[in-house]
């Protein structure tokens, strides 16, 4: 079973829903490739376009989350919730999918830190307060600044809450801010690692090590931006995840698929001049072969290939992140 710290399905069932006017959304696109592709358990992230901000980013998260809620009703046999650690019980006995709502920049909380309440009554149980831009919380991938005020009050409430803090598109400044001053659960949904591949977007092996030192987790993002812009291949991205391994140790590391090629085939558009892509790499450039939830198997294939197997493997495809929910998730 794989289990999937990040990718942006919801992006694709609002738009459906909410543009092109589709029902029974999920269950026609992406449940099909996720059970391809043995996919038990999915993150699944809001996340708002800039050209959407800052006005209709509440709308167009709201928008998101009722697609998430659309999909849980249309297959109520073979989909739950994850909110609680009891939910995971289904997911981890091959019963049901899980599905849990995360937020990519709380853009849509505006200037508020209420807001966190409403969300997390959604369902929210893991959020990122930035992408790579500034926000009034912090700053992002992208900048260099770290936490503002508001977003100190912000994480006490994140805190209070149980809200799952993930780091995978913070400034170095906000990553170090975090891991020293946030008091739940802390991990990297998706990124790559600087060591093998240097962009702003990945981890150094001391960010790594912080991360383990808090009992974080880290994803990998399962694209040419983190991985090799110049050589997006499945060799490198085992050469990533043994690499993380052998800084974090193997019980630390997971997958974050980050699959995007869908939704620049559906919503095509220029890339955001904060995107950090390397010159030369197009948007919707995919890992060759592995290009969407359904070609896990090629992955494992390649893991197993290289030497992993046993409580290795099922660690990385499921068992860290599935360990590290239960960790962190509500009773």
């Amino acid at each position: 079973m794989i289990a999937d710290a990040h990718v942006d399905i919801l992006l694709e069932l609002a738009h459906r829903e909410h543009r092109l006017g589709e029902t029974e959304v999920f269950s026609r696109t992406w449940l099909p490739l996720l059970e391809a592709g043995g996919v038990g358990l999915q993150v699944c992230p809001v996340f708002v376009d800039l050209e959407l901000q800052p006005e209709g980013s509440l709308r167009e998260a709201l928008r998101q989350v009722t697609a998430l809620a659309h999909a849980l009703a249309e297959s109520p046999d073979r989909l739950i919730a994850v909110r609680s650690r009891a939910d995971l019980d289904a997911v981890e006995g091959g019963e049901r999918m899980g599905l849990m709502l995360a937020l990519e920049g709380v853009e849509p909380f505006g200037y508020e830190v209420a807001t966190a309440d409403v969300f997390w009554e959604l369902g929210l149980r893991m959020a990122g307060l930035t992408w790579n831009r500034r926000n009034p919380f912090a700053d992002g991938a992208a900048e260099e600044g770290g936490l503002s005020r508001l977003g100190r009050s912000l994480l006490r409430r994140f805190a209070e809450l149980g809200v799952i803090l993930d780091l995978a598109h913070a400034s170095e400044q906000l990553f170090r801010q975090c891991l020293d001053s946030y008091d739940g659960p802390v991990c990297v949904t998706h990124a790559g690692c600087r060591a093998l591949n240097e962009t702003p977007r990945n981890l150094s092996d001391e960010q790594l090590r912080e991360l383990a030192a808090r009992d974080g987790i880290f994803g990998l993002m399962i694209h040419p931006l983190a991985i090799d812009p110049v050589s997006p291949t499945i060799e490198r991205v085992v050469d990533h995840l043994e690499h993380a391994a052998s800084v974090t140790g193997p019980d630390r590391v997971c997958l974050g698929g980050d699959w995007i090629k869908r939704l620049h085939e559906l919503m095509p558009a220029p890339a955001p001049p904060d995107g950090l892509m390397p010159p030369g790499l197009a948007e919707g450039t995919t890992i060759a072969g592995l290009s969407g939830p359904e070609e896990y198997p090629a992955l494992v294939t390649a893991l197993q290939a290289r030497g992993w197997e046993g409580e290795r493997l099922d660690g990385l495809l499921s068992r860290n992140l599935l360990r590290f929910l239960r960790e962190s998730l509500p009773g």
